[in-house]
């Protein structure tokens, strides 16, 4: 094995692991797994030009950067369709800025194609051990058992990345800690990217997580009862006092593989209080109304998102529905206070 200098950028989508268990890398023939960490160099830049790390500092990459990379697959109409390799291989596509690397299978034409990543081995731990993020969660509930009743869970749900869910959920912290409850946030399903749940941490949410603290680099093309244990076990750590709000984001759309099974799941939905969808206009709100109803037997109760801040897409909404709508850029405290509590 060959030790890693110090200075290497340490990727958000590794945040579980400490730089102790991150000492030396070795080039080895293996098929990737989910969670597999790599040391790597930059082959070529494309789209990202830039890594998040665990502390959500932004750093600025060129050719020859050497880094921390793990292996995982995304869903982002917005960016790339990626998923981890069938065969050993040794050069990779950076899909995330977070850190995520694999092969893009498609792309919005609008990006770039993506930052090219040259393996120079797997990461070992000191005793030889391969190091997978998922065998370093940051933490494990001390229940396995949910008590009832527990904290209120507002579900935050949209019809695609970008619609606003995160400001939405950001609101909703905002102003239920603005009232005195107690809040915890939580992304469930995504890509790693620290920025969404650190604004519902300054939004007044004291406690927060993602599945990246579980030690998934992301939850696209998990099967059911993995993607079922990262909501319990999050619900387990941040959910059990009933006197507190449980603000949860669900990252892309309803029709998304993972949130519409989700939203599907009985042990969801019997945790939800209230309901918050997310639409960048008003068209796209409508047709999510008519999904949610048809799809999931589920009614919003309320409507935000990037619509939310135009008031002629809320004019176009009102002649739709009567579902309350709140803007997530400007919220009112009065008026949440009424949807939420």
């Amino acid at each position: 094995m060959q030790r890693i200098k110090a200075g290497i950028t340490f990727p958000s989508a590794a945040y579980g692991l400490s730089r102790k268990q991150v000492r030396y890398y070795q080039p080895i023939e293996r098929i990737p797994q989910v969670g597999d960490v790599v040391y790597g160099e930059i082959a070529q830049i494309g789209e990202h030009s830039s890594l998040e790390n665990k502390s959500a500092r932004i750093h600025m990459i060129h050719t020859g950067s050497k880094g921390i990379f793990v292996f995982g697959n995304r869903y982002a109409p917005d960016y790339y369709e990626a998923r981890i390799p069938t065969e050993s291989v040794t050069e990779v596509d950076l899909v995330a800025r977070s850190g995520i690397v694999g092969f893009v299978h498609s792309k919005n034409t609008q990006k770039k194609d993506p930052t090219r990543v040259k393996i120079m081995g797997y990461v070992h731990d000191e005793e030889g051990d391969l190091v997978n993020t998922k065998k370093h969660p940051v933490f494990q509930p001390k229940k396995d058992v949910k008590n009832f009743p527990r904290a209120k869970m507002i579900l935050i749900c949209g019809t695609a990345m970008n619609s606003g869910k995160s400001a939405a959920a950001a609101s909703c912290c905002w102003v239920l800690s603005s009232l005195g409850y107690g809040v915890r946030g939580a992304k469930v399903t995504g890509t790693a990217s620290l920025k969404d749940i650190l604004h519902m941490n300054d939004a007044g949410a004291d406690h927060y997580a993602d599945f990246t603290y579980l030690g998934y680099p992301s939850t696209y093309l998990l099967e059911a009862d993995e993607l079922m244990s990262v909501f319990n076990k999050l619900d387990l750590k941040y959910a059990n006092n009933p006197k507190n709000y449980w603000v949860v984001e669900l990252a892309d759309g309803i029709n998304q593989r993972e949130t519409a099974m989700l939203l599907n799941h009985k042990e969801v939905r019997k945790r939800i209080h209230k309901i918050i969808f997310c639409s960048y206009d008003s068209v796209g709100a409508i047709g999510g109304l008519r999904i949610l109803k048809e799809k999931f037997n589920l009614m919003p109760d309320a409507i935000s998102g990037v619509c939310s801040s135009s008031p002629l897409h809320i004019k176009e909404l009102n002649e739709f529905t009567n579902i309350p709508i709140f803007n997530s850029f400007d919220a009112s405290v009065n008026q949440l206070k009424k949807i939420l509590l």
